[in-house]
């Protein structure tokens, strides 16, 4: 599937969905097209009851995401007004990746820079390649974070290394993200393809239900949902499935239910 005119693009198969920022001539800087078309392309996505993990990533070699498309900025973020606008039109994309349902993957390579480090900050997981590079140049450009922004920021790497992301402005290597908690796991970038895809199969071949309660007791936003969804998992078949399968020595097949 394509969105945004072709700049985001949406697979999946075998339980596991692929989302493509899809601009390498521009590094693959976030339009507010882009913006919106990550939110529909989510929405494809989570309609999708046999999904168990989705993957976001760049498309070439040389960036995950490289922020914001400053060719809009002129146009649609001249000043706090305009910037209020450009917010309200590219929150929802955003928002909806923080909130989608089932594990996040962002698999980087090259630059995760400003909006870029936002998109990756959203997702569960974050394995990049070992020439990816980092950075937040808001305080170069003379924008400003959003207060959501820089809380996940300091939820991830905490109030010390947000401070120096923030206000130095300067970029950092992966090893130097590793090392600061930004991601999760560093490997060569030959091998990040391969790395990321065993992993989601490991997670796609887990229970549904029990990665569902986990995320949502990692958020803890809603105690009713979280004690909903471990209630869920003690009454489910697969946890029936997961028992036998103990007991017989062999793989579990778990159906979400």
């Amino acid at each position: 599937m394509e969105f945004a005119g072709g700049r985001i693009l949406a697979e999946s198969a075998e339980g596991i969905g692929l989302l493509t920022f899809n601009q390498p001539e521009k590094h693959n800087a976030m339009s507010i097209a882009m913006w919106t078309g990550l939110g529909e392309a989510l929405d494809w996505f989570a309609a999708d009851s046999a999904l168990r993990v989705l993957v976001v990533t760049g498309a070439g070699e040389r960036a995950f995401v490289s922020g914001a498309d400053i060719g809009e900025f002129d146009a649609n973020r001249a000043d706090a007004a305009a910037q209020a606008e450009y917010e309200r039109r590219t929150a929802a994309g955003r928002m909806r990746l923080a909130a989608f349902p089932r594990p996040v993957i962002a698999r980087i390579r090259g630059y995760c820079l400003g909006g870029g480090v936002a998109v990756a900050l959203a997702a569960d997981l974050r394995i990049a390649g070992e020439g990816a590079v980092f950075g937040i140049p808001a305080a170069r450009l003379g924008v400003a974070y959003g207060a959501d922004l820089v809380r996940a920021l300091v939820d991830v790497v905490g109030p010390a290394q947000a401070k120096f992301l923030l206000y130095s402005g300067q970029r950092i290597d992966a090893a130097e993200a590793a090392r600061i908690g930004l991601v999760n796991r560093v490997v060569a970038d030959a091998a990040l393809a391969e790395t990321v895809e065993s992993l989601a199969r490991a997670i796609a071949a887990n229970a549904p239900l029990s990665i569902r309660a986990a995320k949502l007791a990692i958020a803890a936003e809603d105690p009713d949902a979280i004690a909903a969804a471990i209630a869920a998992c003690f009454d489910s078949a697969d946890y029936r499935e997961g028992r036998a399968a103990f007991a017989a020595k062999r793989p579990p097949r778990f159906q979400g239910r």
